[in-house]
């Protein structure tokens, strides 16, 4: 089956799309696929990609073509909207239409993220074109956008209370700030978390601990992208200091992006915003607004919630009945998790399940079970939460196409249920594919779709295939190449990969499949000779069926063995 992998759109996101489409890449399993790269540009065309480009480190290294940067700086594609009109040099691909897609691919992996990617816009040109496609629906798509919305669905599936508060744009006046700050205040504490609505990867959020009205303002600016700056500091800057601030609103994980609106106009570079900016403060203003062509039109306030923040994965089993996954805790090792911390080494660690008694986990699980069927998602979701201090779960930001790195949370997830990425990109293709059907478009197609790769997969469990060691030390790095080796032999659907470590005690033992999905080698060690936790056990043992259909007969144990094939 070839499978055409989305990557890139216009979303701030596009970067953690990326690298979700390069896990797609390497390690769809090429026994059963052909994965064919397509590059959506910010003008929202469809780039069949060369395939060496996916090894690049992001996007600005070949998109746009080598050459086209100026001034130094780095910027993405729509700072140069002239190239709206021009042709893809071939170099980087080939433009294709819509109505040419079936030529090129059977199904769409949507590794795409935020506003036009997620919330139904893609899929439904998709389902126009009679195409399968990965992940939810229409429906859920929609909602899983929306963190407003959600907050009221979610209340009304489970009854939580969550206070918050929806602020419009409109009412966002500067002599009204400080009115604002003491209502907000008053009605939901301190400190204050503010999100962009429509925005995912922790973009557009930012929490209000003190109370600094200037905090405050700072925070609910950048949440709707945009930025208040005086004369009097943008005259402290000197040369230097201007085109490094002009850098940062380029880069899409720290500045508001391009192209901005200042005093009504459209600026699409930055050269020409310091520029005009030097204009417009000579001649006497005061305060310059710079505002995201693409702003939001509210920002969501909440309260802070004190307790053991999670993330727990949903899938689904072939009848479409939800199956919730081990939910892992998220243990900040900083303050204010946002973009730039959520995806930097440190940040945090994960430990799968919460830590936290065996019947609070299954309420959890039981809980995102509930709020995956109401809210109309199928295929996979990945749902946030919180587990507060006196026991109350609170819920929160359904993702519908979770970040998928070979450690996101939703592939340790899955390892747990003895699903490897390899296979994990199997199940979504697959029940993707089966909840196309459902909404019954182009079903006779979609059915013989589905038989054909069912058949092969069933063939590739029956046949078997030999074994291939991985030997390691307990070093990190030995562990992360290991883990590298793991994912490509598992993709290259020709062996089965057989893990061992050498521990620092000397012996060697054979590992599951979940102990190749820890953080660190230290992780694994620890697990050596414990017991496997009752939630895995009983959450692998519902998941039984679905792990054999995917991956054969599945072992947790860990076996130490005497003489591996060094």
């Amino acid at each position: 089956m070839r499978i055409g992998i989305f990557f890139g759109g216009p979303s701030r996101e596009r970067e953690i799309s990326f690298a979700g489409g390069k896990t797609a890449f390497e390690h769809l399993d090429k026994s059963l696929f052909e994965p064919v790269p397509v590059f959506v540009d910010s003008f929202g065309r469809f780039i069949l990609l060369q395939k060496e480009l996916m090894y690049s480190s992001e996007i600005r290294e070949f998109y746009p073509a080598p050459g086209i940067q100026k001034d130094g700086f780095k910027t993405y594609v729509e700072s140069f909207p002239e190239l709206a009109a021009a042709g893809i040099p071939a170099e980087i691909g080939k433009e294709i239409s819509p109505a040419e897609f079936k030529q090129h691919f059977d199904f769409v992996f949507l590794a795409m993220h935020g506003p036009d990617c997620e919330d139904g816009a893609i899929q439904g040109l998709l389902e126009w074109y009679k195409l399968p496609y990965s992940g939810p629906g229409l429906m859920g798509s929609a909602v899983g956008i929306d963190k407003i919305l959600q907050n009221e669905m979610i209340a009304l599936v489970n009854g939580q209370e969550k206070k918050s508060w929806t602020l419009k744009y409109s009412q966002w006046v500067p002599q009204d700030y400080p009115l604002l700050f003491q209502v907000l205040k008053k009605h939901l504490g301190l400190p204050l978390v503010i999100k962009a609505p429509h925005q995912g990867s922790s973009i557009g959020v930012a929490i209000v601990k003190d109370d600094s009205l200037e905090e405050f303002v700072a925070a609910v600016n950048q949440c709707f992208f945009q930025i208040e700056l005086n004369a009097e500091t943008w005259k402290e800057l000197d040369e230097a200091e201007k085109l490094a601030w002009g850098q940062k609103i380029a880069n899409l994980d720290e500045g508001i992006g391009f192209p901005v609106i200042l005093n009504g106009k459209t600026i699409y570079h930055p050269t020409t915003l310091i520029s005009e900016l030097e204009i417009y403060f000579s001649e006497g203003n005061n305060q310059a607004l710079l505002s995201s062509s693409n702003a939001e039109d509210q920002v969501l306030v909440e309260e802070f919630v004190n307790g053991q923040e999670f993330s727990c994965g949903c899938i689904q089993f072939d009848d479409g009945s939800p199956l919730a996954l081990p939910p892992s805790e998220v243990i900040k090792l900083v303050q204010v998790f946002d973009f730039n911390t959520k995806y930097k080494p440190g940040a945090s660690r994960k430990r799968t399940p919460v830590g936290t008694t065996l019947e609070k986990n299954q309420e959890i699980q039981q809980m995102i079970v509930a709020t995956f069927q109401q809210l109309g998602i199928d295929s996979c979701a990945r749902i946030d939460g919180f587990l507060t201090e006196n026991g109350t779960i609170l819920l929160h930001d359904p993702n519908t196409i979770p970040g998928m790195s070979p450690t996101s949370f939703i592939f340790k997830q899955m390892a747990e249920i003895g699903l490897n990425v390899t296979q994990a990109l199997t199940y979504l293709v697959r029940q993707s594919l089966r909840e196309r059907i459902r909404t019954g478009k182009h079903t006779w197609v979609l059915r013989a779709l589905l038989a054909k790769l069912d058949a092969r997969i069933t063939a590739n469990i029956a046949a078997g295939k030999p074994a291939e060691q991985i030997v390691f030390d307990a070093t990190d790095e030995a562990y992360i190449e290991a883990r590298r080796r793991y994912g490509l032999l598992n993709a290259g659907g020709t062996v089965t990969p057989v893990p061992v470590l050498k521990a620092t005690d000397g012996q060697f033992y054979q590992l599951p499949n979940p102990l190749m999905f820890k953080e660190y080698v230290a992780d694994v060690e620890e697990l050596l000779h414990a017991e496997r936790h009752p939630l895995l056990v009983e959450t692998s043992q519902k998941a039984a069926a679905l792990t054999r259909f995917y991956a054969g007969e599945v072992s947790y144990d860990i076996t130490r063995i005497e003489n591996p094939a060094l």
